[in-house]
């Protein structure tokens, strides 16, 4: 099988890992080219190399591009949610998609706890204070006016509690925090962790992250009702998807001070429109330019996650990978 691959695998080890799989594969990552190939780019490789695999990160693989290639023995896409290529028809001409859930999981978990931490410690506002050259001859003005919290001891709540829930909670054990979750599909043995409702979470935690995909049951799934019944010292973390939330209910209690603040990673708009840039500037926000998964280490997690699945599938016959997006493919392809 000759294979092309898009998504940068710049872990030589991984490389060759791949490189030992398949017959050919012919590397172009997209890195290079300083954005993703789009959909005619993609068609025209396709057609250059002869590729009968395929393996990208954030390329666009059309309905167009699925049906150019009807030659295509797998897709995989390193990515958590492969939300860059019509699954649907994939699974139509019998093409396995692969993805890499949890690929960013550390990344977006050590980024969650430093960034509430920043805020807890009031961290930016003090650099701001000492570079403007504020500090005089008092020796307590700085103690008293940037005086924080520590996150040890408090009630952290999960809404989804999947991979980047998970680690995230795994971290702050050792704070020690409490942690809360929901997750109406998923019951986590660990006694440490308490499963809750929505309600009972939004009321009693004093950090609420969102680790929720966007599907249609979850758009705009937390909105006033929840939001609402936070407390005013609560902090609002989203680091998942902007659309799982109210956008204009999580802006009233953000303008309103209603809660202490927010770390947001992600917006309704990327790059941000102007109701997005009201949250993104507000002084109760710490705000980052979706970059809490851009981590190097990334990159080495998705090859060495996809090598070990198309392994899984096409030389063990393991058809029950969890990374196997479209599983209904398994009766198309007996």
């Amino acid at each position: 099988m000759r294979i092309l691959l898009t998504a940068p695998y710049e872990n030589t080890k991984a490389l060759n890992e791949l490189e030992g799989l398949f017959d050919e594969v012919i590397y172009k990552p997209w890195k290079p080219h300083g954005r993703a190939f789009n959909a005619d780019e993609i068609n025209l490789m396709l057609a250059e190399t002869r590729a009968d695999g395929l393996i990208v990160e954030h390329d666009d693989i059309t309905e167009e591009v699925l049906r150019n290639n009807p030659q295509l023995k797998f897709v995989g896409v390193c990515r958590g949610t492969p939300s860059n290529i019509n699954v649907k028809v994939a699974t139509e001409l019998g093409i396995p998609v692969f993805n890499t859930p949890a690929r960013n999981a550390q990344a977006v978990a050590e980024m969650f706890i430093a960034n509430v931490i920043t805020l807890m410690r009031n961290t930016i506002p003090a650099i701001n204070w000492l570079e403007a050259k504020n500090w005089d001859e008092g020796a307590h003005t700085s103690y008293l006016e940037f005086k924080g919290n520590e996150l040890a001891g408090k009630k952290v709540g999960m809404v989804g509690f999947g991979a980047v829930g998970q680690y995230i909670a795994r971290m702050l054990l050792s704070f020690p925090a409490d942690i809360y979750y929901y997750d109406p599909y998923y019951l986590d043995p660990n006694e440490n962790y308490t499963k809750v409702e929505l309600e009972e979470l939004f009321s009693t935690c004093d950090v609420i992250g969102i680790h929720l995909p966007v599907t249609p049951e979850t758009i705009g799934m937390i909105d006033k009702k929840y939001l609402s019944l936070m407390h005013s010292n609560a902090i609002f973390v989203n680091t998942a998807r902007a659309t799982v939330v109210n956008r204009a209910d999580l802006l009233e209690v953000i303008e309103s001070e209603k809660i202490r603040g927010a770390v947001l990673d992600v917006y309704y708009n990327e790059p941000p429109d102007s109701v997005d840039y009201k949250m993104i500037s507000h002084k109760n926000v710490l705000a980052t330019p979706h970059i809490a998964g851009a981590t190097h280490e990334v990159e080495d997690h998705h090859a060495f996650i996809m090598n070990n699945s198309l392994r899984e599938f096409f030389y063990k016959d393991n058809k029950s990978i969890k990374q196997l997006v479209n599983k209904q493919i398994i009766e198309l392809i007996k």
